[in-house]
């Protein structure tokens, strides 16, 4: 059976101590998924695996029902192939900035043309963004733990769910 490299990105785990997920168990539930070649970057909920095309539709939502059914936590998980990541990268939209003040929201869901014009650019001077599909690209000279362009707000005005990751990690993620 054909498979294609994927990789997941779970939101708020192993932050601040809370949602305590063992990268073994995650390995485990993916496996057990039908992913194959899993393998995890630091623990932060970072995951690469092969799956054949109709498993990965409907990966986020199971990963999600076993790491609830299992470890009784609820996280949110946003999935994309790993050739997704190359564009990513090649469409950041500011490539002369430092890369340690940028970052990416993986959004779970494409926003509406109207949803997006509803985001408001002066939120958190001087941080800014740009929407391109389903990223959220974010630079943050005063770094993200300052921002108010958190995960909560994007959720909010996009009526979807997102999961933020730094540069390097996803130029790493990519190279997978």
């Amino acid at each position: 059976m054909e498979t294609q490299r994927h990789v997941v990105l779970l939101r708020g785990i192993n932050v601040g101590g809370k949602n305590r997920l063992a990268m073994p168990d995650l390995t485990r539930l993916c496996a057990a998924l039908g992913g194959q070649n899993v393998r995890t970057y630091i623990q932060s909920g970072n995951v690469a695996l092969d799956l054949p095309p109709a498993l990965a539709q409907t990966l986020a939502q199971d990963l999600q029902a076993a790491i609830a059914g299992e470890l009784a936590l609820h996280v949110q998980v946003v999935v994309r192939k790993a050739a997704d990541l190359a564009a990513v990268l090649a469409a950041n939209p500011w490539p002369e900035r430092d890369v340690a003040l940028l970052s990416v929201a993986f959004l779970a869901d494409t926003p509406t043309h109207a949803q997006v014009a509803d985001l408001d650019p002066a939120r958190s001077p001087p941080d800014v963004f740009h929407v391109h599909g389903r990223e959220v690209y974010l630079h943050t000279p005063n770094g993200l733990a300052r921002t108010k362009l958190t995960n909560a707000w994007l959720d909010a005005r996009l009526g979807t769910v997102s999961t933020v990751r730094n540069w390097r990690t996803v130029q790493t993620l990519a190279e997978w």
